[in-house]
């Protein structure tokens, strides 16, 4: 893996790290059990980031690795789906089980985009809201295996 390629993929991780603690405040003060509207909404927006930053990830190994750009109205789901995958250039970046959390948080990504934030279900959100570190500990640790096994 060229080095450039690595140094941009440890710059997205920063930037996730970073969005984490910015808004440290705001996590160490949310009411997990009943959010009101602009805490719902800020975090809707958090998780919206968040998975935001994993897809640049995933777009710069695509690019990076794969020489392959994923266009089209399922692009999100194509780039989620190969970073699960193993081929010809690489092995599989995340394992199923990460596959699977972040499928929510995609599918979630959606209805945020294409809705408004007081429509938001705080009952579907919570969950991501929940596991947001874990999973990002999580996946960073993945991503972090991949680049050490791809030097």
């Amino acid at each position: 893996m060229h080095k450039e390629l690595i140094e941009t993929i440890e710059f997205q991780i920063t930037e996730v790290d970073r969005l984490f603690e910015e808004y440290d405040l705001f996590f160490q003060n949310m009411n997990y059990e009943e959010p009101d509207l602009v805490q719902i909404t800020v975090m809707a927006n958090i998780i919206h980031s968040f998975y935001t930053g994993v897809e640049k990830i995933f777009e710069k190994v695509s690019k990076g690795i794969d020489s392959y750009i994923v266009t089209g109205n399922k692009s999100h789901q194509e780039l989620l789906d190969n970073m699960c995958t193993k081929n010809d250039n690489r092995e599989a970046l995340i394992n199923k089980d990460i596959y699977l959390v972040l499928n929510e948080y995609m599918k979630f990504r959606h209805v945020f985009r294409h809705g408004y934030s007081f429509q938001l279900n705080w009952g579907k959100m919570k969950p991501l809201a929940e596991s947001l570190f874990n999973t990002w500990d999580k996946l960073k640790e993945q991503i972090t295996a991949f680049i050490k096994s791809n030097i």
